[in-house]
């Protein structure tokens, strides 16, 4: 009987295993195939504050996200450096692409080796997977957890820890994949500040 049950211990660890291969696998491939990404977004954070805005993204690294009034926020990375641009402070930082969990998901060739992206945790079912993910090599960025719809497989979310322990949350709609996009939304240009009057 011990045996049996060993048997069958084992043969469903060698199952699960093998299913989340299977998983890990169709997660690579999908983010790999994915040339361009446009769609709207809701950004939720812990600290209760609510945005709303469109996403652009063009592999390889670049990225454009448009924040809603009243969020005076630019993000665009041309592939070189992320540029932050807070409107209302009139204030433009450059990031490197280095120091932000999500731009992982910018890349063309993105293995999970459980080296350079580690999963921490993971989660499937009939509708939904989620997948964290962490650095291997930069401890000082944050995980990510990736939100996929099973039916059809896309990303509907995304979620981070900002260096302030904040947690954001990005959520994903009226998503359209692979349609061309004209390469100026990724090159940023500051807008001129009107005068008062």
């Amino acid at each position: 009987m011990k045996k049996i049950l060993l048997s069958l211990f084992l043969l469903y660890a060698f199952s699960a295993k093998a299913q989340t291969a299977a998983d890990l696998t169709k997660i690579e491939n999908y983010l790999n195939n994915i040339k361009t990404l446009e769609a709207s977004f809701v950004q939720t954070a812990s600290n209760g504050t609510v945005s709303e805005g469109k996403l652009y993204i063009a592999k390889p690294s670049k990225i454009r996200m448009e924040y809603a009034a009243p969020t005076s926020v630019l993000i665009v990375g041309n592939g070189d450096y992320v540029v932050f641009n807070d409107k209302e402070l009139d204030q433009i930082t450059n990031i490197d692409y280095d120091d932000i969990p999500a731009t992982m998901i910018l890349a063309n060739n993105i293995k999970i080796d459980n080296k350079n992206l580690k999963v921490t945790d993971f989660y499937k079912d009939a509708g939904i997977t989620s997948i964290t993910l962490e650095y291997g090599k930069n401890k000082d960025v944050g995980p990510i957890t990736l939100v996929f719809n099973n039916q059809p497989f896309e990303l509907k979310q995304w979620k981070i820890v900002d260096p302030q322990s904040v947690e954001v949350t990005l959520s994903l709609y009226n998503a359209t994949e692979d349609k061309p996009l004209d390469e100026s939304l990724f090159k940023f240009t500051k807008e001129k500040r009107s005068r008062r009057k």
